[in-house]
């Protein structure tokens, strides 16, 4: 086990790329449990996390340590990643890809293994329960917003309202959600863990 804080090891994987290996060993486990919490798919997690380590390998000429601890800066790396998920509703591949990652299926024993990381049945049961909750208007609107991935004017002309209403619909739905699970003990977007 390498003693080294992770603000050294990302300082010395400018020069020696092992010393990154070291920071992923130590990390990589916690960061793909931290995004299967939020999205609730183990293929995603997955991808995330071989993203934000793709992408903070490609930036770490660019990690200062003044003051910011390297697990702080690969999580801001992790939250960047996540947001650009939540927006665009896939993994974003740049990264691996610059570096010449090719991409892979995953395996069903991985499957396995993140769902052994996280317990998705009580996150899954709440998420249910908190949905139901929802009025039926905001639960349609997430429903073809979110799962069915429509576009706003999409989800306007299905539910016979203006595109305004149906973005009020789905931000009031979601953010309705966030609180139920809030209250649930499962603040899915926390940072800490």
């Amino acid at each position: 086990m390498d003693e080294r804080t992770d603000a050294q090891l990302l300082l010395a994987s400018r020069m020696d790329p092992e010393a990154f290996t070291a920071l992923y060993r130590r990390h990589a486990e916690a960061l793909l449990r931290f995004f299967a919490r939020r999205t609730l798919d183990p293929e995603a997690a997955a991808e995330l996390t071989a993203e934000t380590f793709a992408q903070a390998f490609a930036s770490r000429a660019t990690y200062r340590d003044q003051g910011v601890d390297g697990v702080a800066w690969l999580y801001g790396v992790a939250r960047h990643q996540l947001g650009r998920f939540f927006r665009s509703g896939r993994v974003d591949a740049a990264a691996r890809h610059k570096l010449g990652m090719p991409e892979r299926p995953i395996p069903p024993e991985d499957f396995d293994r993140i769902e052994e990381l996280v317990d998705f049945e009580p996150i899954r049961k709440a998420l249910v329960e908190a949905i139901e909750e929802l009025p039926d208007r905001q639960q349609d609107a997430l429903r073809l917003r979110i799962l069915d991935g429509n576009s706003y004017a999409d989800v306007a002309r299905a539910l016979s309202c203006t595109e305004m209403n149906a973005r009020q619909r789905v931000s009031r739905g979601l953010r309705t959600l966030a609180l139920a699970l809030q209250e649930r003990g499962l603040a899915l977007t926390t940072e800490a863990e």
